[in-house]
């Protein structure tokens, strides 16, 4: 079977770009469920969101999941912040895909997404305790769900492409690629 990768954390902490990276590097194809999400719904999340509800959002974001890790071929998979929310996501993750939590802490997050508007769960309010109340929810789903927790605090989306790349050819699950380009 096609090795799958699987990026997971919180909103913001660097599953699309770590995803778009990995990908080129061992030129896999790259696929993030929101931007799924959002081509079959045609509509931003944050609108489905608002006009549909959370339990909506998360059914329809259960079977754009499976329906992704079913893609033939290698494959890096960024996740949506909020799918180790529901069993059966995590059990999907695990079971289909090599998971790595890409673990922040709230305080960054917050910084780097202080004039994020798509995120819908962090508008309104105070966008660091939101994170932390995330965090005190979700960290224990991620751990769970996780082969490997990478601390993404890495300096750069390049650091953090390395160490899991170094992860995925000590364990042989893939082949040793030449270094990232700048």
């Amino acid at each position: 079977m096609p090795l799958k990768l699987a990026l997971i954390g919180l909103p913001g902490s660097g599953k699309s770009s770590v995803a778009k990276h990995l990908a080129q590097h061992y030129r896999w194809a790259q696929v993030d469920t929101d931007q799924v999400f959002e081509s079959r719904v045609g509509m931003p999340i944050r609108d489905f969101f608002s006009a549909h509800g959370e339990a909506a959002f998360r059914d329809l974001e259960t079977e754009v999941l499976a329906d992704c890790l079913q893609r033939p071929g290698p494959l890096v998979l960024a996740t949506g912040g909020g799918i180790v929310l529901r069993p059966e996501n995590r059990q999907l993750l695990r079971k289909q895909s090599l998971v790595f939590f890409l673990k922040q802490r709230p305080e960054e997050l917050a910084r780097r997404l202080k004039t994020d508007t798509k995120r819908p769960l962090l508008q309104g309010g105070d966008a660091l305790a939101k994170l932390r109340d995330l965090a005190g929810v979700r960290d224990p789903l991620y751990r769970q769900s996780a082969h490997y927790t990478v601390e993404a605090q890495r300096p750069t989306v390049a650091a953090v492409v390395q160490w899991i790349c170094m992860q995925l050819e000590l364990a042989g699950h893939a082949p040793v690629a030449p270094t990232l380009e700048p």
